[in-house]
């Protein structure tokens, strides 16, 4: 079956919404979608009966998530200050679960991973040989004409979206019992 684009952004992020809800569920983890206007921080709350998490889905279907261009200021491509005034609008207890649908047949699910705020932000600013970058790349190869030719980003296996990473995002957000 071949993979399809999805019509608008609002299809995207539901579709993955609703994906990152099924995964935790699925792992056993009870799940909370807001209701009424969301709220800038997060989109769902999970909780196991001993801790909770709450958990920014963001969803893609061209490999790469467009998370701290907003921050840039205007004429000035100063990415470490993007990224940093990204970082800290968000909490220390969040976690990002990024959903990716390019080229995923219609019949398997997306790829999906976990990470925290800090994460992101150590990603974003290794990203183009260190000159830092507004957008997370699932896996980029940059090209001869860029300053970073030659090198290649993308997301550490170690972020896939596992029982063993939701455990990992618990101790890396306080929330071990």
């Amino acid at each position: 079956m071949v993979s399809r684009k999805m019509k608008t952004h609002y299809h995207v992020a539901t579709a993955a919404e609703a994906f990152a809800a099924g995964q935790f569920a699925r792992y056993g983890w009870d799940v909370s979608v807001q209701y009424g206007a969301n709220q800038p921080e997060y989109d769902l709350i999970v909780d196991n009966g001993i801790r909770s998490l709450k958990v920014s889905v963001k969803g893609s279907q061209d490999g790469q998530w467009g998370l701290t261009q907003s921050y840039l200021r205007k004429g000035k491509a100063d990415y470490a200050q993007a990224i940093d005034t990204w970082l800290g609008k968000h909490s220390k207890t969040t976690v990002f679960c990024l959903v990716q649908f390019k080229d995923v047949s219609d019949d398997h699910l997306p790829r999906m991973y976990l990470a925290t705020p800090a994460e992101v932000a150590d990603r974003l600013r290794e990203t183009a040989a260190g000159r830092g970058d507004t957008i997370l790349y699932e896996r980029h190869v940059w090209g001869q004409r860029a300053s970073a030719r030659g090198t290649t980003d993308e997301i550490p296996a170690s972020w896939t979206f596992t029982a063993e990473r939701i455990e990992e995002m618990c101790r890396l957000t306080g929330q071990n019992p």
